[in-house]
């Protein structure tokens, strides 16, 4: 390795410093979906970048996802599976197809990648001591109320557990399923169930990872990325998003309005993006900021945009 290879290391290691002083002892709630659990470089890329955080004094959670995961089984089983306003319709039978997913195939699935690097990772569910509590959720098409099954609105979080396992050095990887008060489980946003954890455990921050390089200012017609904005110029924009990006937006603004202090969403078909947002200056995707802390930062400034 040349002496320049080596100052470039040098010069990426003293860059994270600032950020591995503030963010030491941190809860950083992580939402894991899409590409970046498909693709298997990514896969062992998200996995090793959850334990240098670990390792760097940080305390991740995991919440995940696993949509295309249940559309297979569901087609494997010869089960319908349809969507009405963006959100997946879910009989009880199919619902037992979810459960089984996500708590055991995901699930496990996940907390293997994460133990390969240390006996770090312990799998739970949204039902495990009550971490979430649901009521069910309706779809609303053309202004009417439609009933969508086994869709749940997460309206309680009991975190106790995942804090336990947090000050045991662990690293809580949670399923996003429910149960009501009268026992019905549901199947949660991956992304709202996240925010809503965040929430609870006063994390420092949420980050969803996503398939697309972040919020744009004007899609289709730029691929301009807003690198930053305030909780209220979210709320502004949120009503004209598309369905996809919809819940993952969401998610920050419920985080940020809850007290979670800075709320990212990441491309994470890019390998190490996490490590990219939490120890570099740069950083990537978009952030969402309280609009009190924005307007104490950066006096007078416009929604910030980046050229990709």
């Amino acid at each position: 390795m040349s002496a320049d290879d080596l100052m470039a290391k040098a010069g990426t290691l003293i860059e994270a410093l600032p950020w591995l002083a503030r963010f030491h002892g941190a809860v950083v709630v992580i939402k894991y979906g899409g590409n970046a659990m498909i693709d298997e470089a990514l896969k062992e890329g998200f996995a090793e970048d959850v334990v240098f955080l670990r390792y760097a004094g940080l305390k991740p959670v995991i919440v995940h996802g696993g949509g295309p995961q249940i559309s297979a089984h569901l087609d494997l089983l010869g089960i319908g599976s349809s969507f009405t306003a963006g959100l997946r319709v879910t009989t009880p039978e199919a619902m037992k197809v979810v459960r089984m997913v996500l708590v055991g195939d995901v699930n496990r699935d996940v907390v293997g990648l994460i133990n390969r690097h240390g006996p770090f990772a312990v799998g739970m569910s949204g039902e495990d001591a009550g971490l979430f509590t649901a009521v069910r959720k309706y779809a609303t098409v053309d202004g009417e109320q439609v009933d969508i099954g086994q869709v749940g609105d997460i309206v309680r979080v009991e975190a106790g557990a995942v804090r336990a396992l947090i000050d045991d050095g662990r690293i809580p990887v949670v399923s996003g399923i429910a149960t009501g008060a009268d026992g019905t489980v549901y199947n949660v946003n991956a992304d709202t169930a996240a925010a809503e954890l965040a929430v609870a455990l006063g994390a420092e921050k949420l980050v969803v990872l996503t398939d697309v390089e972040g919020l744009y200012a004007d899609w289709p017609a730029s691929d301009r990325v807003i690198a930053r904005l305030t909780d209220d110029e979210l709320a502004a924009l949120l009503p004209g998003l598309s369905s996809g990006m919809l819940p993952k937006m969401g998610a920050c603004l419920t985080a940020v309005r809850g007290g979670v202090p800075q709320a990212h969403v990441l491309d994470g078909r890019v390998k190490h993006a996490l490590l990219l947002e939490v120890f570099t200056d740069q950083g990537i995707g978009t952030m969402v900021v309280p609009a009190d802390k924005n307007a104490d930062e950066n006096a007078g400034d416009e929604v910030e945009e980046t050229g990709t």
